[in-house]
């Protein structure tokens, strides 16, 4: 006798793509991450920095799926 269970649910994110020029102070960067991280619930994917010093930031979160009840 097999039983079946559901397959784990696989989390799904949404993604947010930001630029910041080369003007911008790290302190000035880490402030408006982690203001987007405290109240947007975003949290860090990726950062790059370019050649000519400008930052690509990735920030993700999570999709909350709310399943009905009745």
């Amino acid at each position: 006798m097999t039983s079946k269970r559901p397959a784990p649910a696989v989390p799904e994110y949404e993604f947010w793509h930001l630029r910041l020029p080369s003007t911008t102070s790290r302190g000035a960067a880490r402030r408006l991450l982690t203001d987007r991280a405290e109240y947007g619930h975003w949290e860090l994917a990726r950062v790059r920095l370019d050649s000519d010093g400008t930052r690509r930031i990735t920030l993700r979160r999570k999709i909350l799926r709310v399943r009905p009840t009745i």
